[in-house]
């Protein structure tokens, strides 16, 4: 209940404000490279559910260097390892919505899901009730994942 009444909508760009503050706990940022960095999903579909984000706010493949792929897909990469480790995730659901029509919540700073799946899992509350159910804290996912991250 503290998680849903502290949700407050942003002033700017979620990402950015993310990235330029200085409590990683606070804004759930796991892990920061050179290009990119790993942040915990605030509105996640599952527990561990991460993105991978570029640091320059741009919101089309088409205008990110091949250094801030490479460093958005090794946190993917990073990310993958540690659900593995950390949540025994059994699969990953990993892509981009590119354009609102596609999906994306986050128009113009571009990001890379990592979705953790689990055999059975269906995820069926957001498709019928357009609830999701998450079990734990987004505070508590990142403490699991904070220590699982090395590389």
């Amino acid at each position: 209940m503290a998680y849903l009444g502290a949700a407050k909508a942003p002033a700017g760009c979620v990402f950015c404000e993310a990235l330029s503050g200085s409590d990683d706990r606070n804004n759930l940022v796991l892990a920061r490279r050179d290009h990119a960095f790993l942040i915990l999903n605030l509105f996640p579909y599952t527990a561990g559910h991460v993105m991978a984000v570029v640091n320059r706010h741009v919101g089309a493949l088409a205008e990110v260097t091949p250094s801030e792929m490479a460093d958005a897909m090794g946190l993917v990469n990073l990310a993958i390892a540690a659900l593995t480790a950390e949540y025994c995730a059994e699969g990953f659901n990993v892509g981009i919505n590119q354009g609102r029509v596609a999906g994306t919540g986050i128009l113009d700073h571009l990001h890379v899901h990592v979705v953790p799946r689990w055999n059975g899992d269906n995820n069926f509350m957001s498709v019928v009730g357009d609830v999701r159910v998450i079990p734990e804290a987004p505070t508590a996912t990142y403490d699991r994942l904070k220590g699982r991250l090395v590389g």
